[in-house]
């Protein structure tokens, strides 16, 4: 029989990943002599796309992604789900359960197509985990903006927006109200990209009203996790439920049925759900105010985790409205430790950032810096996207920061009488230096231990991905690129830092013609390293740049006479720099060498040969034997 198979590949980074399970598939195919498509889903969009045509006539429809894909157009065929790594690694028996096994039938968006049973529990958390950074990555602007707008309006005076103070100021209080209206969305938002993710277009909409429900119940961004999650499973189940309706009902299941039966059950359940969370809220309020009199240790330890728990959320507020109540009767020292608690977890990222900022986004160092200023006027929800990321390990981190800060605070018994400003109160503070002293505590402390934890979240990553790039053999190998010679490597060459190699090979790069424009190319490589390390092992780094300012696709060598500092995966220092350049728009050509030259270099008696080698002909000869 002459099968016709569809396969669609996509990884959360869209790079390497998302190609390499296309071509295994298509090799896999090819052995076994039948005919499939591989329709990518990478960095650059969706690449050899279905016609409807193609759908139609396929005989099963394999998925090999971790992320989310258009998967109602599928509806109908038989469709296997399963994770991109088993698209790489396990092509050939995908292919044999296509033609030999009875393919469950995908029935529609109310229908998630069964995913391979040895991969349910990571798959099930990965897809948890992809619906909640489709949230966060919507919030985090909306955070960013409104937080801006708020914390300059303080500048003008803690109450310059109250019409009632002295301190009025007609433009504060329209920027505190235009970046109060913009922090409002935050929740809503967050729920509302949840439930897209999980319920496409029909999700957004109920994510929206029962994120505005979990808001206006003083649910915090905890209950916005949870109203988007609601609101993607019930529209779930609405459309398992109406599936059954005829098709020519579409229209009006989608415009009425779904969004009113939607707002209604899930309106009713996010509002009932939010009981519960102010009874909680209460009975916190209660247990803190208990513990006013009690050990500055035991105290700063209980408000620090309160106020670091959901930031901005029930926990936090429990804590401040506790401490704005105290300030009423005249206890200025509870409040000074709830505002030290509060500001630490921005200001921790923003160290996070400025300690380990070759592992983290240019999007999240951004935000980070951003934190600075948003703590530093006692905004906490800037870490809130930080914290949403890994909030089993960031908020553990934080809580401990902002433990340490409430407890010095209370040690030093320092004063603070006026409820929010965080450093823009100093003139009225009690002991204002030792407030600030222990505020930076905590957040350097915070700091340091998030720097350490998405050091190691990164490589771990990384490992991972180079492990599989390297043991893929069904990834194709280069044999057509004349990408290096003599000219292009470098020997015995002494450097200081990273930063001094990169700029080295931008300029070579510029000398021997392989590309021209050394500020591009030095921007290229930078941007790369900020993304993730490109440190391997045994003292080798492979940075690479694609560029429309690169010529001709070239390799760059240079041979360090002292290893310098630069994150590898074990640790060691880099005295063996490959350089990957290539132009732009040239496909994965990069990857391609990335792939070849990385599973060459876990052999060690290669790399002391790379190593030892004292003439650029012999490494010439090296590198190309391990590219082709």
């Amino acid at each position: 029989m002459n099968y016709q198979f569809l396969g669609v590949t996509g990884c959360p980074t869209g790079i390497a990943h998302t190609f390499m399970a296309a071509e295994a598939l298509e090799k896999a195919a090819n052995e076994k002599g039948v005919t499939i498509k591989v329709e990518t889903h990478g960095q650059r969009g969706i690449e050899n796309q279905f016609t409807q045509e193609e759908i139609d006539n396929a005989d099963v429809i394999i998925i090999a992604a971790d992320k989310n894909v258009d998967i109602h157009r599928f509806s109908g065929k038989r469709v296997i789900n399963t994770s991109v790594s088993k698209g790489i690694k396990q092509a050939d028996l995908l292919l044999d359960r296509a033609m030999n096994e009875e393919i469950n039938v995908y029935q529609g968006s109310n229908q998630k197509s069964k995913l391979e049973k040895d991969n349910q529990n990571v798959s099930f958390w990965h897809q948890i985990y992809v619906h909640l950074m489709n949230g966060v990555s919507h919030m985090l602007p909306i955070i960013v903006a409104g937080g801006v707008m708020t914390a300059v309006s303080f500048m003008f005076g803690i109450y310059s927006a109250n019409p009632k103070s002295e301190q009025y100021n007609a433009i504060a209080e329209q920027m505190n109200t235009i970046g109060g209206l913009a922090m409002g969305l935050m929740v809503p938002i967050l729920s509302a990209y949840i439930a897209q993710s999980i319920g496409s277009r029909p999700g957004l909409v109920i994510g929206f009203i029962t994120g505005m429900i979990a808001d206006h119940n003083g649910t915090g961004f905890l209950g916005g996790i949870v109203s988007g999650f609601l609101a993607g499973g019930i529209i779930l189940v609405l459309q398992k439920l109406l599936k059954k309706l005829p098709q020519s009902l579409d229209g009006l299941k989608s415009i009425f049925l779904l969004p009113v039966l939607g707002i209604f059950i899930g309106g009713f359940i996010m509002w009932y759900l939010s009981v519960p969370m102010e009874f909680i809220n209460k009975a916190m309020m209660n247990f803190l105010s208990g513990f006013q009199n009690s050990s500055p240790i035991i105290l700063g330890l209980i408000v620090g985790i309160m106020c670091a728990a959901d930031m901005g959320g029930p926990i936090n507020k429990a804590a401040y409205v506790t401490g704005t109540a105290l300030l009423a009767q005249g206890n200025h020292l509870f409040m000074a430790g709830v505002s030290a608690a509060c500001i630490v977890p921005p200001l921790a990222t923003g160290f996070s950032v400025l300690f380990g900022k070759n592992y983290y986004e240019n999007t999240e160092k951004s935000a980070g810096y951003v934190n600075f200023l948003l703590g530093s006027t006692h905004i906490t929800e800037g870490a809130i996207p930080f914290a949403a990321k890994r909030p089993l390990t960031i908020i553990p981190i934080l809580m401990f920061g902002s433990s340490v800060a409430a407890i010095l605070t209370y040690l030093m018994k320092v004063k603070v009488p006026a409820p929010h400003g965080g450093f823009i109160v100093l003139p009225v503070v009690t002991h204002p230096i030792f407030w600030v002293v222990a505020i930076i505590i905590g957040s350097v402390i915070s700091g340091v231990l998030m720097a350490v934890e998405q050091k190691r979240h990164i490589l771990n990553t990384t490992k991972e991905h180079n492990e599989e790039l390297l043991n893929n053999k069904e990834y194709h190998k280069i044999n057509s690129y004349n990408i290096i010679n003599s000219k292009n490597i470098f020997l015995n060459k002494k450097s200081d830092n990273k930063k001094e190699v990169l700029s080295y090979i931008a300029t070579q790069a510029n000398n021997i013609g392989v590309s021209t424009n050394v500020k591009r190319i030095l921007e290229g490589l930078e941007k790369r390293e900020e993304e993730g390390s490109t440190g391997m092992e045994k003292g080798i780094a492979i940075p690479h740049v694609a560029s429309e300012y690169v010529k001709t696709p070239s390799l760059i060598i240079v041979q360090l006479t002292e290893g310098i500092e630069w994150p590898a995966l074990d640790g060691e220092k880099t005295d063996f720099i490959i350089s990957i350049m290539v132009p732009l728009g040239s496909g994965s050509q990069h990857l391609e060498i990335l792939a070849q030259l990385s599973r060459k270099l876990m052999d060690e008696n290669y790399i002391k040969e790379l190593k030892n080698a004292n003439s650029e002909e012999k490494i010439m000869q090296l590198i190309q034997g391990g590219i082709s």
